[in-house]
């Protein structure tokens, strides 16, 4: 059936079913926002049942009769199953899809903590930690969906209202974990009240609008403009209008792919035909593990090496500066636990806060992620300094007035390199590679903190500021060279669209 056009303004007009797949592409703004907001809350409530339960953890170690040694071997179980299972669970998600990936991972973390609420033993309380250790990655894969439905430019705005809804829950778990641990039996309370926010995550993500995830998006770099074109031409027919947005939109269904788990649709058929009727199930074991094996291959492989090494750095620097905060400040200062504790409270509200400042940051930078992250860094590490070299608390709150925002900018902007470089087909693999990068800074920040703090209470910021120091020469070194990437691959990018428009 030929497309209509109308002879009074000399408009094209789709047929009944073209039309109707051209009003989806006009719905596609709001449909999305509401997927992103749902994983908003998601967020939120995610890290407002796990910072219910983590100020509690060492406390009822310790009751369960551990001795110290044997309460640092059992607290550093989570550490260490987390460096090895943030990679594959990650990678995982980009074979089998966000939605059975984080239904798995949101179960089981939810088994994790209602063990943790019967755990009258070490053994138990052990027991308990595995599965919250290799499938705690909720919030990784959140990320990673993010990142599948938004565009590049876009990514850091979203990327950055997501930290705030998850660091505003982080902030507020602790009052309600506290307020529940003043009773009889609190610990269990609070970890059954997690393990039930867990489930009620589970709940909420099931019913996601997920037919709108496999919504094509619309991406700075990716050629749609050229299929929506291609959908109003008038002198085409309905089947070759047909196989030009779906040609125009190949980039798309992978993502769509990733984000639902389905198999790649047929090269005629479009991306937005698709519904649960339509998904396959979930590939066999061999499958899923041999498409895993492949994608962190290619991630080690690839030349990201320096990214991941920045990432180490400036997580390393961060942590030694918050590693002896509390006993330096009543040694230096003579401040109360009180009184750190609202510094403590206050540095991570506005942290929390920096995230509404990341995406007019970046439009400020016209999107130059390099020269934001080698900038924040910079002023990180100033921060750090100052706090090292404090001759009062006033210079303490500056430092971390300032180094609240300046780090938050900062794990947006290494967050979203990454993803530019490695690309959104692997999003889940490369955001699980850098947890991974960061657990390895959780295993050796403590040792080197211990080991500074021999020499001064200044000891942990001074050596934080050497490793910040290596950051940025070795940012400097390497940031023409992405930038020689980025715009190869912008060339490379033109003539592809270019080559489909002609």
């Amino acid at each position: 059936m030929p497309v209509s056009v109308s002879a009074s303004t000399n408009r094209p007009h789709c047929g009944r079913m073209n039309n109707a797949k051209c009003s989806i592409l006009n719905q596609i703004p709001r449909r999305r926002t509401r997927i992103i907001q749902c994983i908003y809350v998601v967020g939120f409530m995610d890290l407002f049942g796990v910072s219910m339960i983590i100020p509690l953890l060492s406390h009822h170690v310790k009751a369960l009769g551990a001795s110290p040694t044997v309460a640092g071997l059992v607290g550093s179980t989570y550490g260490i199953l987390q460096l090895f299972s943030s990679t594959i669970v990650g990678s995982w998600s980009d074979v089998v899809g966000r939605r059975y990936s984080m239904l798995m991972c949101l179960l089981l973390s939810a088994l994790g903590y209602g063990l943790l609420g019967m755990s009258t033993s070490i053994a138990l309380f052990l027991l308990a930690r595995i599965p919250v250790g290799l499938f705690k990655h909720s919030l990784s894969i959140c990320r990673a969906l993010l990142s599948d439905l938004v565009s590049e430019v876009e990514r850091p705005l979203v990327m950055g209202h997501f930290n705030v809804a998850s660091s505003m829950g982080f902030i507020l778990g602790p009052v309600v974990g506290g307020y529940l641990t003043e009773h009889e039996g609190g610990f269990y309370t609070s970890s059954f009240t997690c393990a039930a926010i867990f489930l009620l995550n589970t709940g909420l993500v099931w019913l996601l609008p997920w037919s709108d995830a496999l919504t094509p998006r619309t991406d700075a770099n990716s050629n749609s403009s050229a299929s929506n074109a291609s959908c109003h031409d008038n002198d085409n027919h309905f089947t070759s209008t047909q196989q030009n947005c779906s040609h125009g939109n190949s980039n798309n269904q992978t993502t769509a792919s990733a984000v639902t788990g389905s198999v790649a649709p047929e090269k005629n058929q479009r991306s937005w035909d698709l519904d649960w009727g339509e998904v396959s199930l979930l590939p066999s074991a061999w499958r899923q593990l041999s498409s895993v094996g492949s994608k962190i291959n290619s991630v080690a492989s690839s030349d990201m090496w320096d990214l991941f090494l920045v990432r180490l750095l400036m997580a390393m620097a961060i942590m030694l500066y918050y590693s002896n905060f509390s006993l330096a400040m009543e040694e230096r200062f003579m401040l109360k636990p009180k009184a750190t504790g609202y510094l403590i409270s206050y540095s991570s509200t506005l942290g929390a806060l920096a995230g509404f400042l990341v995406g007019p940051i970046t439009k400020l930078y016209s999107n130059n992620m390099p020269a934001l992250l080698l900038h924040s860094s910079v002023l990180t590490c100033c921060l750090i300094l100052l706090y090292a070299a404090a001759a009062s608390v006033w210079y303490v709150l500056l430092s971390s007035t300032f180094i609240a925002i300046s780090t938050t900018i900062g794990r947006t902007c290494i967050t979203d390199l990454v993803l530019q470089k490695g690309g959104a087909h692997a999003s889940g693999t490369l955001i699980g590679a850098g947890q991974s990068v960061t657990a390895v800074g959780r295993v050796l920040a403590p040792l080197l903190s211990g080991l500074a703090q021999e020499f001064s209470p200044c000891g942990p910021p001074i050596l934080g500021v050497g490793l910040a120091l290596a950051a940025i020469v070795l940012l400097m070194v390497r940031v023409t060279k992405w930038d020689g990437r980025g715009k190869r691959k912008e060339a490379r990018e033109k003539r592809h669209n270019l080559s489909h428009t002609q």
